[in-house]
């Protein structure tokens, strides 16, 4: 990877610049041969809708959680998938979406379970995308199969499961909780608006800090804060340090891969891993312990 290409995002001091790409970037590279464009939505609906030219769609329950056990696509599923986007792995694969990103930064995070790393995040999303005026489409477009090498998912360097997720906290490792405060509190057991998906008990992992994932993005453009105000968050108020391992947790993995994002590549900690049983597994888990206020 080099610096980013785009210089207003370069400025902003993050460590990895090269992982965020600009509607500026998007708008003058979508059509290249070796880039790919995917959107990843909460919202099934929004691509139908209307989309980026070009742009192909990851639906997350479809294209990336296996349809019968709790866990993601295997090696030969996610071979068929990105053989059937056209990526190889020379590929440099863009993400967007709704929701600030969620689903994109989740999707990317998926993608690099299984070695893909030139891939980025457009800044801003869908709706910066849509705000700015630029075209949209319902035209769903079509790509030659590609070939792409079998590749072992790795559960290891950005995934963290269960039991060793209660070893961390036992040893006094770094949690970060991403969700609401009613949810981190106990209060709730799901977001606002949103059913209960099946947590028996509420609270946090103890020794979590509380840092909403949505701190992250200015609310005024959707984009993500410069490197400065993520510092001041993260580590100046909370006190993470990047020389020890941090976990990341929301309900299922989505929010907090956004902030496994935020924390590894914009950040540049070093030791960042998404727990994506998060709290439906945490909240329904006997024996675990939960603190509440």
């Amino acid at each position: 990877m080099t610096s980013s290409p785009y210089p207003a995002i370069a400025e902003r001091g993050y460590a990895h610049p090269e992982f965020l790409v600009s509607t500026d970037w998007v708008a003058e590279h979508k059509d290249d041969a070796n880039v790919r464009i995917l959107e990843s939505n909460e919202d099934p609906l929004l691509y139908p809708s209307g989309h980026i030219p070009g742009a192909f769609e990851v639906d997350w329950t479809r294209d990336l959680n296996d349809p019968i056990r709790r866990d993601y696509l295997d090696r030969s599923a996610f071979q068929a998938l990105v053989e059937r986007l056209g990526i190889t792995p020379n590929t440099r694969v863009i993400f967007y979406g709704d929701k600030n990103n969620w689903w994109a930064t989740y999707s990317l995070w998926v993608f690099r379970l299984f070695g893909h790393t030139n891939a980025a995040i457009m800044d801003g999303g869908r709706i910066k995308w849509v705000n700015e005026g630029r075209p949209m489409t319902k035209e769903i477009p079509s790509s030659a199969p590609s070939s792409y090498p079998v590749v072992e998912r790795d559960d290891q360097t950005e995934r963290v499961m269960r039991d060793e997720v209660l070893n961390h906290v036992r040893a006094n490792g770094q949690l970060v909780d991403v969700r609401s405060p009613q949810e981190f509190t106990g209060e709730r057991m799901h977001m606002p608006d949103y059913p209960n998906e099946g947590a028996l008990r509420g609270g946090h992992i103890p020794g979590a800090k509380s840092v909403p994932w949505a701190r992250a993005i200015d609310p005024e453009t959707g984009e993500f804060l410069p490197a400065d105000r993520l510092k001041a968050i993260y580590q100046e108020e909370q006190g993470l340090s990047p020389d020890r391992e941090v976990i990341a947790y929301c309900r299922i993995g989505e929010r907090s891969s956004h902030t496994w994002f935020v924390l590894k590549h914009l950040l540049g900690f070093p030791q960042v891993r998404n727990y994506d049983g998060s709290w439906t597994e945490w909240g329904n888990s006997v024996g675990v312990p939960i603190e509440r206020p």
